[in-house]
């Protein structure tokens, strides 16, 4: 799909990564917000999609497409396994929510499986020097933030100058 401006979600319970891609000009803005914010940010997209006639995709890191996602480490507890299988669930409903938000919204909605973890970072993130080595993007940014900008990135099928390990 091609589009205007790509949106970039990394869905998480207490604050998701937003990525806004203006992909004629490669312009991209960062931060996070909470549930309730980004519903108030997908009524000012749509405002301003009505007032520019751009056209706005939404596209938003959907792990629940993986049909193995563990996040455990060996020789966890069960109480652990237990904790962190409900956290990857609370983030699977969450992101399932943003895009049933988005959809109703009006706003068009790309369910996207996580890209493959190949950077420099923590297991595998992108950091903060390869997002700005690939997109320009200067100033402070979080993994969230970093994860939906690099999603946009990609599915506005931009180039990536970085060597990936």
């Amino acid at each position: 799909m091609k589009a205007d401006c790509i949106i970039g979600i990394d869905p998480d319970v207490e604050k998701s990564g937003v990525a806004f891609l203006n992909v004629k000009n490669r312009a991209l803005e960062v931060s996070t917000l909470t549930f309730t914010q980004l519903v108030d940010y997908f009524d000012h997209v749509v405002e301003r999609q009505q007032k520019t006639g751009q056209s706005v995709i939404v596209v938003v890191e959907a792990s629940w497409m993986i049909k193995s996602n563990w996040h455990l480490k060996f020789g966890s507890r069960k109480e652990y396994a237990a904790a962190t299988g409900y956290k990857v669930g609370q983030n699977h409903q969450t992101g399932k929510l943003i895009c049933e938000m988005a959809r109703s919204k009006g706003l068009v909605v790309l369910e996207h499986a996580p890209l493959r973890k190949c950077w420099k970072g923590k297991d595998g993130k992108i950091t903060a020097d390869e997002l700005q080595q690939i997109t320009g993007l200067i100033g402070r940014t979080n993994q969230e933030s970093r994860d939906a900008a690099l999603l946009a990135w990609c599915v506005a099928n931009l180039p990536i100058r970085a060597k990936c390990l």
